[in-house]
């Protein structure tokens, strides 16, 4: 096979888990990525959680060749899109995995334990 381009980059991803309508997810999406140029790929998801159930998506932003960027730089992407996507779909929460640290992101009123507070990378 004759390839015109061939490009690596240092593998790293880091994934958003957001609830919420998933057309309002792609969408929003589309235009973080045409600002910000790089790829992500999306996949609907459901989370099931003590009392309840709701569906969201998966959102993977991956160090793409086309658009080579650092680990630090690919996290900060995705908490920008992050909070884009918090805001677009009205949710109080959403949450970035990499292979490294998963991070949790909350808006919600509540009572922090002391467990929590020792974590808090606030």
């Amino acid at each position: 096979m004759d390839f015109k381009r061939h490009l690596t980059a240092p593998f790293f991803s880091a994934r958003i888990y957001i609830s919420g309508p998933l057309g309002v997810i792609k969408q929003t999406c589309r235009h973080w990525c045409k600002a910000n140029p790089c790829c992500v790929n999306i996949s609907k998801t459901s989370f099931i959680y003590p009392g309840g159930e709701e569906t969201g998506a998966c959102v993977e932003l991956l160090n793409y060749p086309k658009f080579p960027s650092t680990e630090e730089e690919i996290l900060d992407k995705a908490k920008a899109l992050g909070f884009k996507l918090k805001e677009d779909t009205a949710q109080d929460s959403f949450l970035i995995a990499t292979p490294k640290l998963t991070h949790w992101w909350s808006d919600r009123e509540q009572t922090w334990t002391l467990s929590e507070i020792t974590r808090s990378a606030l």
